[in-house]
């Protein structure tokens, strides 16, 4: 059996700001790293060994992950290309406030986000699900009874969660709020409803 720990990074710059970042590589801020350490203490007091960590390229992500494999005392997260944030497309670096402007009438309004479904050149969720198939079957395949974290952003963290338990991806974009640093546990022994283990006190969407 294996187990995958999603983790959303913690907060960057981008975040703070109000401002879409799909692609765009800014920082954490110091919120954001204090959060990724709140992760790695979690995971401690919950006895939970990680055998393998895995990250987004970029760098919000790969921080977060670095950072509790560091107090971890585990190897640092391999870069994998496939768990890079969704593509926005038009909407890269676009106020959040502005996606029912712009968006309209092709948007999904859940309680604190609103999605944006397809804008010029964005990838839309069922690329996105195809994309998490192949994430997931690689991991599934390479590890045996391991548990595994995954560092990665909430669009694409959500679209793993809808297709590891099957379900309707746009279902899932209201199901739940998928905020910086927390963690979905994805597992055979999970329900889908038990599956977002760790919460932590929002400051931004």
């Amino acid at each position: 059996m294996t187990n995958i720990y999603i983790v959303r990074h913690g907060q960057n710059e981008d975040n703070a700001n109000g401002i879409l970042n799909g692609h765009r590589d800014l920082p954490l801020t110091q919120l954001g790293i204090d959060q990724a350490k709140e992760v790695a203490q979690s995971i401690k007091e919950s006895n939970i060994h990680i055998d393998k960590a895995y990250s987004s390229p970029l760098q919000r992500a790969y921080i977060t992950g670095k950072i509790i494999t560091d107090n971890l005392g585990i190897d640092a997260p391999e870069k994998m290309d496939i768990l890079i944030e969704r593509d926005f497309g038009i909407m890269t670096g676009k106020p959040m406030k502005d996606i029912e402007i712009l968006c309209s009438p092709n948007i999904i309004k859940a309680d604190i986000v609103t999605y944006f479904l397809s804008p010029e050149w964005a990838e839309i969720f069922p690329q996105l699900i195809e994309r998490a198939k192949k994430a997931l079957a690689y991991i599934e395949k390479k590890h045996n009874n391991e548990n595994i974290l995954i560092a990665t952003h909430g669009d694409f963290g959500k679209m793993l969660y809808a297709t590891y338990y099957n379900l309707d991806r746009k279902e899932v974009l209201v199901k739940f709020h998928f905020g910086n640093s927390e963690v979905l546990l994805l597992s055979p022994e999970n329900t889908a409803d038990q599956a977002h283990i760790f919460h932590t006190k929002q400051y931004n969407h």
